[in-house]
């Protein structure tokens, strides 16, 4: 069985007035992500969303500024792709979704081997998340139209590196 994750699709990376806007790309792939989550849910397939959510004095702000902070607003799913009551958020505060997280653990109990990777940023959480999904031997897909990164250097280096050294699906 397959599902649809879809990694930090919250205010603070996709909006504009955002802490840590990505810019116009984030923008452009909410139709793609909106459409594979339409289909995924027409067809009764899982969806999980992944949330970045931080604590005020998160360690990752030494890298980034501060950002997804529980009780911000920062750390919402934005509005166009907001998840039904039935479908699971997963709250993280590591670039992959299954550090600190019980993901592993919820696509196991749903016997789901493959996955979809969606979202934000591709040279971090997407990337981070691939590989570790790679790990734990899920096969793993990521539509290149439903991905973005604020580098647009890294964001083709993370998709290689995700195709030729883990092997994951570009679609």
């Amino acid at each position: 069985m397959k599902a649809l994750l879809i990694v930090d699709m919250v205010a603070d990376f996709i909006d504009p007035e955002g802490a840590l806007y990505i810019g116009p790309v984030a923008e452009k792939v909410i139709p793609n992500i909106k459409s594979r989550l339409d289909r995924y849910r027409a067809e009764g397939n899982p969806v999980i969303f992944i949330g970045d959510f931080h604590l005020e004095d998160d360690v990752e702000f030494n890298l980034f500024p501060a950002h997804s902070v529980g009780g911000s607003g920062g750390e919402e799913i934005i509005s166009e792709l907001t998840p039904l009551p039935e479908e699971r958020v997963i709250q993280k505060r590591r670039f992959s979704a299954f550090v600190g997280t019980d993901l592993d653990l919820t696509l196991r109990d749903k016997g789901i081997d493959e996955i979809e990777l969606t979202g934000v940023v591709t040279n971090i959480c997407i990337l981070y998340t691939a590989a570790m999904a790679k790990m734990y031997g899920y096969k793993v897909n990521v539509p290149v139209d439903a991905v973005a990164s604020f580098d647009e250097e890294a964001h083709r280096f993370a998709l290689k590196e995700m195709e030729k050294t883990l092997g994951v699906n570009m679609i």
